[in-house]
């Protein structure tokens, strides 16, 4: 990364030296950001969300020429201080009333690092394998509008927590808890990663992030996906997808549903360089109406490029 600079004019005014500070701390914050909060669903969230249902690269309300097709960029961690378990004893957050009481957070399930994952594309799978494939897909595709918590886990075991938003097709908020000042928004087309505290955001095609898995409004992922492996256990049916991109390199998302009520239950992505994001969801409601609002990204407050 440049280094920045401070220079010092002969005979510049004071107002315009403070301008000049001014646009250099913006500089330097945007530069200094912490881009592990920007990750999650983006390479989603994610290579994304991310990539994240396979809704178009266009972006529909952007007033400026849209970024190459990338991946959500995911944080350089230090591998070392990755933790194999989180603990739940942070307190619970007031919930969307659904009629029950809230579910405290739950403990994300961290892949294990020295995990073997077929390369194959073309793998075959059995009879059972292909039936719990097409349960998830069925239960992907039965959804329309799902709202919740998350516990976001990054690669170095940091943890953060949100709330989410979905409505098919394409469409994705989440909103993570103070102090962090990000927010992700899907419209349809377009994933904005925005920064309150900086009132700025970036803009990325939907259909580059794992997300659009998510939201698709029928997908068979046998079908749709390249899928490189289905396993099952009394807790848990994991499906993994692979994704290659040529600029990019090879991403992966896995997916893992409840074997007893089929309810999603956390997602981890793992992008070309091998580190995870894993994302967990609880206090479903899959029938609470959505607000339209939430999805629009805005282009008026939030700038996708810095004020000149």
């Amino acid at each position: 990364m440049p280094p920045f600079a401070e220079s010092t004019i002969k005979g510049r005014s004071a107002g315009q030296d403070d301008a000049l500070n001014q646009k250099s701390k913006i500089r330097m914050a945007r530069e200094f950001a912490i881009p592990g909060l920007r990750t999650a669903l983006a390479l989603l969230i994610a290579a994304a969300v991310a990539s994240v249902a396979t809704p178009s690269a266009a972006q529909l309300f952007s007033t400026t020429p849209s970024p190459p097709a990338v991946a959500v960029p995911m944080p350089k961690p230090a591998p070392k201080a990755r933790r194999l378990q989180m603990t739940a004893s942070d307190p619970q957050k007031a919930q969307m009333t659904t009629g029950a009481t809230p579910a405290a957070p739950p403990n994300p399930v961290i892949p294990d690092p020295r995990r073997n994952i077929p390369a194959n594309l073309f793998a075959t799978f059995d009879a059972n394998q292909k039936a719990q494939a097409a349960k998830v897909s069925s239960y992907l595709s039965s959804l329309q509008t799902l709202v919740g918590n998350f516990v976001q886990v990054g690669p170095d075991g940091s943890k953060t927590k949100g709330d989410f938003y979905i409505q098919k097709p394409g469409k994705v908020r989440f909103e993570y808890d103070d102090p962090s000042p990000i927010a992700i928004i899907a419209d349809g087309s377009s994933l904005a990663v925005r920064d309150r505290k900086l009132a700025t955001q970036d803009i990325y095609p939907l259909s580059q992030t794992p997300l659009r898995f998510l939201l698709s409004d029928r997908i068979d992922l046998l079908k749709d996906t390249n899928v490189v492996s289905v396993t099952s256990d009394e807790v848990y049916i994991s499906v993994t997808i692979e994704e290659k991109q040529a600029l990019i390199g090879t991403s992966r998302l896995m997916l893992m549903i409840g074997t007893k009520d089929g309810q999603l239950k956390q997602w981890t992505v793992t992008d070309p360089q091998g580190y995870d994001t894993t994302v967990a969801v609880y206090n479903l409601d899959a029938n609470k109406k959505v607000d339209p609002g939430l999805f629009k990204i805005d282009f008026t407050n939030y700038p996708t490029t810095p004020p000149g």
